[in-house]
């Protein structure tokens, strides 16, 4: 075992923690633009919302929402997309909406939790490593010389003294990576947290006025019909251009039939 850790040394280990402090900082980047691209006046969005849902206009409500890049407002829509099977389903809709957008915002946020937990752990090692190959160099020093080792104590040779500073280098190090990973994994936890904190308040706020106001269903439901046809429109009219060229196409092969004969 000694023999095994004073040959690899810690070199090893200070390649290791640059690859994960490389990966760390992509995925830093990654996630702030992803947080940077869904920004939005939340404050200003829920005035909005409210404003439209008491005028009862649950479409103007939705091209909002849609408008909006935020999390949130995409929670939002998929209340008021089902809202016309009622509150309840409207709930649903948006705890699954919810969910989804929590598992978007979070991903890969547990790689940087647990290597800001064990990246000093890693740079210990280095060091234990490194403390081990010293003492390794110390004992073959007196082995060689036992009847100076007397006279050889403060001055370290060469070796003993770069073990050292590699098993200090590994700590150093260690720390390095860990540090930006948990600031980077707070900061990130507080915008998922208040993410979602929004998100609530958005959806108690729809609701709210779903529960309390019987006819908020019926517009819901309107809202909702015009949306499906509006989605529905391209899909018929390309089936109906399909199926006007297929109607075309054996009328044609008749003429051409005919003109042969």
């Amino acid at each position: 075992m000694k023999s095994a850790m004073v040959g690899l040394g810690a070199g090893w280990l200070l390649i290791l923690m640059l690859i994960l402090s490389v990966v760390s900082l992509a995925i830093m980047l990654e996630r702030a633009f992803l947080y940077w691209s869904l920004r939005d006046d939340i404050p200003a969005l829920m005035k909005d919302l409210a404003r439209l849902l008491r005028a009862g206009d649950f479409e103007g409500a939705r091209r909002r929402l849609e408008a909006s890049p935020s999390a949130e407002a995409a929670v939002v829509v998929a209340g008021i997309v089902e809202a016309e099977l009622g509150a309840d389903s409207a709930e649903e809709a948006m705890l699954g909406a919810s969910a989804l957008q929590r598992i978007k915002l979070e991903k890969r946020l547990a790689f940087l939790g647990t290597l800001g937990n064990n990246a000093p752990f890693i740079g210990l090692l280095g060091t234990v490593i490194g403390i081990v190959g010293a003492f390794d160099e110390l004992g073959k020093v007196k082995a060689a010389a036992p009847g100076a080792a007397a006279a050889s104590v403060g001055v370290a040779p060469e070796a003993v003294m770069t073990n050292i500073a590699e098993a200090l280098v590994a700590t150093a190090v260690g720390l390095l990576v860990a540090i930006p990973a948990v600031a980077a994994f707070n900061a990130f936890q507080r915008i998922v947290k208040a993410t979602l904190a929004n998100t609530d308040a958005l959806s108690s706020l729809l609701l709210a006025h779903l529960k309390a106001d019987p006819a908020a269903l019926s517009a819901a439901a309107a809202t909702t019909a015009k949306a499906r046809a509006k989605d529905d429109a391209p899909a018929s009219k390309n089936g109906a251009k399909a199926a006007s060229k297929s109607a075309a196409e054996p009328a044609s092969d008749d003429a051409e039939a005919e003109g042969s004969d």
